[in-house]
């Protein structure tokens, strides 16, 4: 078990850290789904692009893997405003209306991901009667 962890932290990882760096290789993609009502968007797609590289380094850093973790769910939860204005703008995108609710569930499935390595560490005791 303790063997798929490190895998699957290293991947989780790795999507983040490339997510980040997209932003600075294609910024006018983050820049177009960007919620109108959000100020400075080049800014904030900068920032969100620099946190995905910070925070997926830091993950593979055993000292600083819980808070990673916890950062990334705030970063996480943060995005669901951009996926939802998405989902209610739709005709504004040229995503089909199915592939952004797979991709806001799929926000759920990240955050119980990153949530699994706020446990990193911890000791669990077994009680022997």
């Amino acid at each position: 078990m303790q063997t798929f962890k490190i895998v699957m932290k290293f991947l989780f990882a790795a999507i983040f850290i490339l997510a980040g760096f997209n932003h600075f290789r294609i910024p006018d993609f983050y820049l177009r789904i960007m919620p109108p009502y959000l100020p400075w968007p080049s800014a904030l797609q900068l920032t969100a692009g620099v946190f995905e590289v910070v925070l997926g380094v830091m993950l593979l850093v055993p000292r600083f893997e819980k808070l990673a973790a916890w950062g990334l769910i705030a970063m996480l939860l943060a995005f669901f405003s951009v996926h939802i204005h998405m989902i209610v703008h739709h005709d504004q995108y040229e995503v089909r209306l199915s592939l952004l609710w797979v991709r806001l569930l799929l926000q759920f499935v990240l955050i119980a991901w990153a949530w699994w390595f706020t446990k990193a560490g911890e000791q669990y005791v077994k009680f022997r009667g």
